[in-house]
């Protein structure tokens, strides 16, 4: 058996949404044989993604069909250079609003402590510089750490490494900063925190279309934005503005979230269309963009932010559950955003 009988039967691993098998879609990068094991590099950039998971699995099936074990890696052409900011994050998930008060922080703490449950290694950086608030919903109350080098070690919590802005000013200080000021301390914050190696930084942007955004997307080599938003129409119509912005920047919209979709009654379990329904999948369908999915409006969501432990890590709430689903559905399409810039590299 040689490396072109493999690569042949590995031609039957379909690579979902992308229409071809893997093969061809040069999503193989190399197949080595050795006394019974296939070393096989393959063209995945979304660790712990169902999707990936999944044809890694196929894989592993085709392989052992011809009395092969399995030795599987991953790599994909990286989104940042040597040297360059967070040049060791595989993939960097900003999630994003048009406005303010559609629940934009909960939804980016529950999914990357969705990412980090699924054994992904994940970073949190609470980047909305006027409202951080993403330590209180992770009950982090742990500053980061200095090193001799002058760069911060950042705290971890669920498994996940935490930065935001809220250790770095007083509770009840207001931040009042211009644009440069914003832009500068944005760019310490990714140069100077010891991140290490990540699979997803997810970044929890500030409400609008303004300089945190910019600075993100002109410094960062952003794989995709998550845009939240909530049904009724004044939250969509600002919705639009987001997409327009990743546009401008060519920045992959990786889908839209319709939060507080309605009123989930702890009495009776029923669902109250509070701010209407269906709004966000209508904007998904409008825009030709993917629809992630819809969570309530749960009250253990707001008990799960205010005890500091995130909805999305109790096993046995459905709002959680939807959590998980979306925080598998952005991964799905991260790595859709990976392996299509892979196969037409």
């Amino acid at each position: 058996m040689d490396e072109d009988e493999v690569l042949d039967r590995l031609r039957d691993v379909e690579a979902p949404d992308l229409g071809e098998d893997i093969v061809s879609l040069g999503l193989v990068n190399s197949v080595e044989l050795d006394d019974g094991t296939a070393r096989v590099s393959l063209g995945l950039g979304a660790p712990y993604s169902p999707t990936e998971t999944a044809i890694a699995d196929e894989v592993r099936d085709a392989l052992a069909d011809l009395g092969l074990e399995a030795d599987l890696s991953a790599r994909v052409d990286a989104g940042a250079g040597e040297g360059d900011v967070l040049s060791d994050v595989q993939n960097v998930i900003a999630v994003a609003s048009g406005k303010g008060g559609v629940g934009k922080s909960t939804v980016a703490v529950n999914i990357a402590a969705g990412l980090a449950e699924r054994g992904a290694r994940v970073g949190l950086f609470d980047a909305d510089v006027y409202g951080p608030n993403v330590p209180r919903m992770l009950g982090a109350t742990e500053p980061p750490k200095a090193t001799a080098e002058e760069t911060m070690v950042p705290p971890e919590k669920y498994g996940l490494k935490l930065m935001s802005m809220a250790f770095l000013v007083g509770e009840e200080d207001p931040v009042i900063w211009r644009g440069p000021m914003v832009h500068k301390v944005i760019t310490q914050l990714w140069e100077d925190v010891e991140w290490g190696a990540l699979d997803y930084m997810v970044v929890d942007l500030p409400p609008g279309t303004g300089d945190t955004q910019l600075t993100l997307l002109q410094s960062v080599p952003v794989t995709g934005a998550v845009v939240v938003t909530t049904p009724q129409q004044v939250a969509l119509d600002d919705a639009r503005k987001g997409l327009e912005m990743f546009g401008k920047h060519e920045t992959p919209v990786l889908g839209i979230v319709e939060n507080m979709a309605g009123f989930r009654c702890p009495d009776c379990g029923s669902e109250h269309a509070v701010f209407g329904e269906g709004g966000g999948r209508r904007f998904a369908d409008d825009h030709d963009m993917p629809f992630l999915g819809s969570i309530p409006l749960d009250p253990a969501v707001r008990t799960g932010d205010d005890e500091g432990r995130p909805i999305v890590l109790d096993p046995d709430n459905e709002t959680g559950e939807r959590f998980r689903d979306l925080a598998g559905e952005v991964a799905d399409n991260a790595g859709i955003v990976r392996r299509r810039r892979h196969a037409s590299r």
